[in-house]
């Protein structure tokens, strides 16, 4: 890994989090993600289950946590299964955890190697009576893929069919979204270095460079700065791509007059930064975009005061789409007379303003939450109102990274260049 040790209190106190909310008498497995395959003889490069990680701090494929609180031997309470290396593995992969090693990274002090999982596991499962799986639950996600805790659960129902089995997902979905100390510490790193990052670019910028060589610059400051890598698929989108959502060709030569999305962020120690800003190719925008991306700023600003503990998902929505309508009247794309006969389950800010203001961020970059519960002090939110105009071909979008706090909120990307002076100041200097 290239991210510095985590201290390992934050996944001890995060395993005994878990079980605290477990059944009695329940035995719990998660497994390390899968290795995918890239081509005949490569793999893509390994990315860790959140959920694994965030209870192991195991960056290491081919990995199983065994949790059982109430188990008869001690020993086997808290068991962490490790792939054991041997000269073959060393020349061809590289470095594995030792067992001493993954006890300072993890704080478990019960480890083994692989072969001996399921000679313990079937020393201990028989007297429990229920087994907690991990299933991915995040709303976002399709089930299309067989994945490797899923194929587990298949085989243990065949094995111990009258066990009672039950989800991991509802109890991490309530820990993993309220950030400790230790996590906000790694969302502000991977911001910072995504700050610096940005700043590389602003003065990098000039009318004929490429998008591709924009994202080059991102990369080589994440990489400098111990960053993983992307926490996502970079945008790099000049001119009418950056009416494109999701888009990633990043391929084109930004031209002169044209205005630069840019939505990237670092993943540091696995968790994730995820901004968005808008900047002019040659320095300065004109006053059509300045317009349009001061009443972009305006929302985000006022999307941001409400972004505090209680606040519940389709109500804030609501009133940042208020917000948004109000901007796109000013800005001459929507009739305040067409307004006040809309459908209210169609307004017309859609038609410029089509995604959600926020998502959580963690872990995952659309981290693992419930959409339908208040936030909580603690929860770290993106802010992300943007204004696409196709007739325009102009495309702006902003993006901060909010955390809740008891007293309001603290904007962890409040340091990244946002005003439009500011930005052109740093791109002509």
């Amino acid at each position: 890994m290239k991210y510095l040790p985590i201290k390992n209190s934050l996944f001890t106190n995060n395993r005994k989090n878990f079980v605290s909310r477990t059944k009695s008498n329940s035995i719990a497995i998660f497994h390390a993600n899968d290795e995918f395959p890239r081509s005949g003889d490569q793999a893509f490069m390994f990315k860790q289950n959140p959920d694994f990680f965030y209870l192991t701090g195991i960056d290491q494929e081919q990995s199983i946590l065994v949790l059982y609180p109430d188990c008869p031997n001690k020993a086997y309470r808290e068991v962490l299964f490790l792939r054991q290396t041997n000269e073959h593995i060393a020349i061809w992969e590289g470095h594995k955890y030792t067992k001493e090693e993954a006890r300072e990274a993890s704080g478990i002090e019960s480890i083994f190697w692989l072969q001996e999982y399921d000679t313990i596991l079937h020393s201990i499962i028989n007297y429990a009576e229920n087994i907690y799986i991990n299933t991915n639950e995040n709303d976002r996600y399709a089930h299309t893929v067989p994945y490797r805790d899923y194929r587990m659960y298949e085989a243990l129902k065949l094995k111990y069919p009258l066990h009672n089995y039950t989800r991991s997902a509802p109890i991490l979905r309530d820990l993993r979204v309220i950030k400790s100390d230790i996590e906000i510490e790694l969302t502000q790193k991977a911001c910072n270095i995504t700050r610096d990052a940005f700043v590389r670019v602003l003065k990098y910028t000039k009318p004929g460079v490429t998008e591709y060589e924009i994202e080059a610059e991102i990369i080589h400051e994440f990489i400098r700065q111990r960053a993983t890598g992307h926490a996502y698929n970079p945008i790099i989108a000049s001119g009418p791509n950056a009416i494109v959502l999701h888009y990633n060709d990043n391929n084109q030569v930004c031209k002169d007059s044209d205005v630069i999305l840019l939505d990237f962020g670092a993943e540091y120690g696995n968790y994730n930064a995820d901004m968005t800003r808008s900047i002019p190719v040659n320095g300065r925008f004109n006053p059509r975009q300045r317009k349009v991306y001061n009443a972009v700023l305006n929302v985000m600003r006022e999307a941001t005061k409400l972004i505090v503990a209680g606040t519940v998902w389709n109500e804030y929505q609501d009133e940042v789409g208020k917000i948004m309508t109000s901007e796109l009247i000013g800005l001459g794309l929507l009739d305040r007379h067409d307004v006040e006969k809309q459908d209210k389950n169609a307004p017309l800010y859609k038609k410029y303003f089509m995604h959600g203001t926020s998502h959580h961020l963690g872990l995952d970059v659309h981290d693992y939450a419930s959409r339908y519960k208040p936030f909580e002090v603690g929860n770290i939110l993106t802010c992300e109102p943007g204004i696409y105009i196709a007739e325009e071909g102009l495309g702006i979008r902003l993006e901060n990274n909010i955390l809740i706090t008891a007293s309001g909120n603290t904007d962890l990307m409040g340091d990244i260049p946002v005003e439009a002076d500011h930005i052109e100041e740093i791109m002509n200097s």
